[in-house]
């Protein structure tokens, strides 16, 4: 079993900023044994999947495919390698590849949620 358990977790990108109003580009994971999911949207996506595996120290493979705002759709392979950080979220660091029309590749950090300080922000479960 994983180190790392990403069931009900969200995550939020922490390298692209919206910028325009819209909401922050978010993935709501869900995790069974060494599979791992999850929806995406906000920032550029419309509508957005990933679906991969995880293995014993965290390290989820995954393809991807999304819906972005002005109807162009993406699909794409990525490799995210977990950490922790000081407060117990977990930080994933993305080795993403964009494939077809628009290929691509990079680096993308995105961190679980902050906990929830005030109403109307999100939660979190607890590590």
């Amino acid at each position: 079993m994983t180190t790392f358990d990403y069931d009900g977790r969200v995550f939020v990108s922490v390298d692209h900023d919206a910028g325009d109003g819209a909401e922050p580009l978010r993935g709501h994971y869900h995790q069974r044994g060494d599979l791992v999911w999850a929806e995406i949207t906000g920032g550029p996506v419309r509508h957005g999947r990933l679906a991969g595996t995880c293995d014993a120290q965290g390290v989820v493979r995954f393809a991807y495919l999304e819906v972005l705002t002005d109807g162009t759709i993406v699909v794409g392979e990525c490799e995210s390698r977990p950490e922790r950080l000081p407060d117990g979220r977990i930080r994933l660091r993305e080795q993403w590849r964009r494939h077809g029309p628009r290929q691509d590749s990079g680096v993308s950090v995105i961190e679980e949620a902050v906990p929830a300080l005030a109403g109307g922000q999100e939660s979190r479960r607890r590590v």
